[in-house]
């Protein structure tokens, strides 16, 4: 399966990928701390922090530790939850704590074939701070993720 990042408009990045295992499945690996420590970020760094508070209002936390001791940290908020369909919530890159969230839909449509297609539509700050995102290996960290989340929904 492929995974596309498009630009479709400004400050807009959607994310697109179709996984062979139902919504709900897909859903529990992404809403459930100990699947996604099984399968989020890339495989040279260790996932350390996964924390989800799955309500509207809650906080999620998930990160990773690099070889050298270098966190990378994404965290928000969750504003509305329909499980198993979809989920609304704000990221900020902790690194880098001034900048304004970006506010993310993500989507869990079932596929005719038993599957789900999972579609993140965000809203950056600006096109500058998208690009720079995109610019300093997003598109290949997303890649190798959700390639990761496929081989670890096989196991569920």
């Amino acid at each position: 399966m492929v995974t596309l990042l498009t630009t479709p408009a400004d400050r807009e990045l959607v994310i697109t990928r179709t996984f062979d295992a139902p919504p709900g499945r897909v859903w529990e690996a992404w809403t459930d701390p100990g699947h996604v420590r099984e399968w989020y970020g890339v495989s040279g760094l260790s996932t350390t922090v996964v924390d989800i508070d799955l309500r509207a209002g809650g906080a999620w936390r998930w990160g990773q530790t690099a070889p050298d001791g270098q966190e990378i940290v994404f965290s928000g908020t969750y504003e509305e939850i329909v499980p198993a369909e979809r989920l609304d919530y704000t990221e900020v890159f902790e690194q880098m704590p001034d900048g304004d969230p970006v506010r993310v839909t993500l989507t869990f449509d079932a596929t005719p074939d038993g599957g789900t297609a999972l579609t993140s539509t965000s809203f950056w700050p600006s096109n500058e701070t998208r690009d720079q995102a995109l610019a300093a290996g997003m598109e290949a960290g997303v890649r190798e993720q959700y390639d990761r989340l496929a081989e670890y929904l096989r196991t569920m």
